[in-house]
């Protein structure tokens, strides 16, 4: 008796040893096919290492792209141009930039869709900046009202760098042609050319421009937001018509994630009524866009841009930056914000909260 009770232990055991490495070998599947799903996933996002793209990395940091089971490859640029004409081929799932020229070209041939907002202007805080280089500043070249009659280096033609002489004009008061624009292609460009005194002024991101006058290179003359408009498509995040149409699913997963990082941004720097203001995040996520930009965090807090909640965006916007594009002749075809923005994504912004 003793015998068969042993033989049956030992059988219960192997039994249950069997039963054990089954349930190991199903779990090693599972974690597999996670894997590979997660592989599978993988979404490419070109953008610059600016503070308006600093939703992505955030999301990747802390873990909102993988609960949606995403994994994101960022690509990176110097200038906004390249970015809408490469996802507009279809070969980039996301893209992160200013609105140009050219991307309103792209759009009207029904290449692109507008999914949200990524950075904005808004009182107190700053997304773009004027900067004078320091022999025009000495000369005279004090504000942005001083344009007029000098030479402006931007990186490309119809970019919203240019659209931003143009809300300066308007505030101003001056025509364009009182002014020469100079394309120079990317931002170290215009930085070198501010620093060697060969053109008068240039208009760049916040974060450049605070290294470049921290350095001694260049003097800031103005910030886009003190002209007084609230220009809340500074910067978006678009995506192809064929990724939205046949990507559905996996662009409402990367947006739900991308708007836990737009919130967190916005979180961190504004208080009620979208006024400038320091959240108990701040740290945490000032750390993540000091890394994301290589600037350190003080260069940082002296140029904010606002971040929409939810990356909202304003179809007012978007029609009035075209009516500029076009006004200047650089807009080839008819697009609007009702055909450009995805209704089937983009979250609608009314006011700033």
């Amino acid at each position: 008796g003793q015998r068969t009770m042993a033989t049956a232990a030992r059988r219960g055991v192997r039994e249950e040893a069997v039963r054990g490495l089954l349930r190991w070998m199903l779990g090693a599947a599972a974690v597999m096919a996670v894997t590979a799903s997660a592989q599978a996933e993988t979404v490419t996002v070109w953008l610059s290492k600016l503070f308006g793209a600093a939703a992505i990395p955030i999301g990747l940091e802390r873990g909102y792209f993988a609960a949606e089971g995403i994994d994101v490859k960022m690509v990176y640029f110097d200038s906004a141009q390249p970015i809408a004409v490469g996802v507009a081929s279809g070969n980039v799932d996301f893209g992160i930039s200013g609105m140009s020229a050219s991307f309103y070209t792209l759009a009207a041939q029904g290449h692109l869709r507008l999914l949200g907002t990524s950075s904005s202007e808004a009182p107190s805080f700053h997304a773009l900046a004027y900067l004078a280089s320091n022999a025009s500043y000495d000369a005279g070249l004090k504000t942005a009202k001083d344009l007029p009659g000098h030479t402006i280096a931007i990186t490309q033609v119809g970019t919203g760098l240019h659209y931003a002489i143009g809300l300066a004009s308007e505030k101003y008061g001056f025509p364009m042609s009182a002014v020469t624009v100079r394309p120079l292609q990317s931002n170290s460009n215009v930085i070198a050319a501010l620093a060697g005194n060969t053109i008068d002024a240039a208009v760049l991101p916040s974060g450049p421009a605070i290294a470049t006058t921290q350095a001694g290179k260049a003097k800031l003359i103005g910030w886009v937001s003190d002209v007084g408009v609230e220009w809340t498509t500074g910067s978006a995040i678009f995506t192809s018509t064929k990724t939205a149409d046949g990507s559905g699913n996996m662009v409402k997963r990367f947006l739900v994630a991308y708007r836990h990082g737009m919130n967190d941004m916005h979180n961190a720097f504004a208080g009620p009524g979208g006024k400038r203001q320091d959240g108990p995040d701040q740290p945490a996520v000032l750390a993540i866009i000091a890394h994301f930009t290589g600037l350190a965090p003080d260069e940082i807090l002296r140029g904010v841009a606002y971040s929409v909640r939810d990356g909202r965006i304003s179809a007012a916007d978007v029609d009035r930056e075209i009516d500029w594009f076009r006004s200047q002749n650089l807009l080839k075809g008819d697009v609007s914000a009702k055909a450009l923005i995805d209704s089937r994504y983009a979250l609608p912004l009314t006011t700033l909260d």
